[in-house]
């Protein structure tokens, strides 16, 4: 058994170390907001939060988690309420398909915790997932918005 908390609530895995996290977390809690993509870290589908920091949940072992606080595309959010990066995503129409989304809306959570105001440069090298539609403009779109609300909040707070 491997024991961590998961979007905020204590979860034990039933899962040998070595299954990855992405694996772990589908089949074993029932969250399928993390998507498998290509299983060696390269596309960003399974993007999550481990102690708030934006990893590919196909390469992390479930074993490297116990005892740390994960968070998925499901534990962003209450279900009454979106997170200010979906509800960009809404404003400015970025998904297609849809399929990469959760992934990246956690890398980009993870960066404007991190730079609430990033520029194009700060976006190219922090946003490495893979969008097959092609939705880069209105990610950055997107982002960029949230960058804005963020510059007039704290001139007006």
């Amino acid at each position: 058994m491997i024991e961590l908390t998961l979007n905020g609530k204590p979860v034990r895995l039933d899962v040998t170390p070595e299954t990855p996290l992405l694996w772990a977390i589908r089949e074993q809690t029932g969250l399928t907001g993390t998507k498998f993509g290509c299983g060696i870290g390269a596309c960003g589908a399974c993007t999550v939060h481990i102690d708030g920091v934006a990893l590919r949940a196909c390469v992390v072992p479930a074993g490297g988690v116990a005892g740390r606080s994960v968070t998925t595309i499901e534990g962003l959010a209450s279900p009454a309420h979106l997170h200010a990066i979906q509800a960009a995503w809404i404003e400015h129409q970025v998904p297609q398909c849809g399929y990469c989304q959760s992934g990246m809306i956690m890398a980009v959570a993870a960066l404007l915790a991190g730079n609430p105001t990033p520029s194009d440069a700060d976006i190219d090298a922090s946003i490495t997932n893979i969008c097959r539609c092609g939705t880069y403009e209105r990610i950055r779109r997107a982002i960029h918005s949230l960058a804005a609300k963020h510059t007039e909040g704290a001139q007006h707070g």
